[in-house]
């Protein structure tokens, strides 16, 4: 998360001195009564809706057709000599044709929803939130994290906000088990074998 915060969060505002006084501190609790009840503090929750839906389509028809033919012979001789065994030398002929088609589909949907906590506040002001979920069941461990950056004002009274309005969005989903063991990449010597053998 830290390596997160330091790439999205640019350069650092420049630090204020700030006197105490005697009875009013500007960033206490209790500086601002009719502020609404929403995350602007480290540590506040904050509630993500996940609704991402990427759908990409990609379709190529390539097709060429080429013909040639070429005749070449000798139609006459001088003299009374008879051309026929000699009216066609050359006769080539050759015929290509292409067709291609080509046809990529990408779908990828996830629908969720989150709480987490602000890790960090940039200078502007935006939030850094971070949301982690753990699930396990069925000897299946899945595991969701979003990161994220929350203008305050996107937040609603109950400290919600979609995923479509949080900037530099980062979603990762991993799985440990008996699922996500029959789904994964084989190593690179299973790999080099398979290659090997064809099957």
């Amino acid at each position: 998360m830290a390596e997160y915060i330091q790439r999205v969060g640019g350069a650092a505002a420049p630090n204020v001195p700030s006197s105490l006084g005697s009875l009013w501190v500007d960033n206490g609790r209790l500086a601002n009564l009719v502020a609404d009840y929403k995350a602007s503090r480290v540590g506040d929750l904050v509630t993500i809706n996940i609704a991402q839906n990427l759908s990409s389509t990609n379709t190529g028809n390539v097709a060429t057709a080429r013909t040639f033919s070429a005749s070449s012979g000798i139609s006459a001789l001088g003299g009374h000599i008879s051309t026929t065994g000699v009216a066609n030398l050359f006769s080539p002929n050759s015929a290509q044709t292409l067709t291609g088609k080509s046809q990529a589909t990408s779908t990828t949907a996830l629908a969720t929803t989150l709480t987490g906590r602000v890790a960090a506040i940039l200078p502007t002001g935006t939030l850094v939130v971070e949301a982690e979920r753990q699930l396990v069941m069925n000897e299946q461990h899945e595991t969701v994290i979003v990161r994220g950056l929350v203008r305050p004002g996107d937040l609603d009274a109950t400290n919600t906000v979609v995923s479509n309005s949080v900037g530099n969005l980062e979603v990762e989903v991993k799985g440990k088990g008996v699922v996500s063991d029959g789904t994964r990449q084989p190593n690179i010597l299973i790999r080099s074998i398979l290659r090997v053998v064809g099957f």
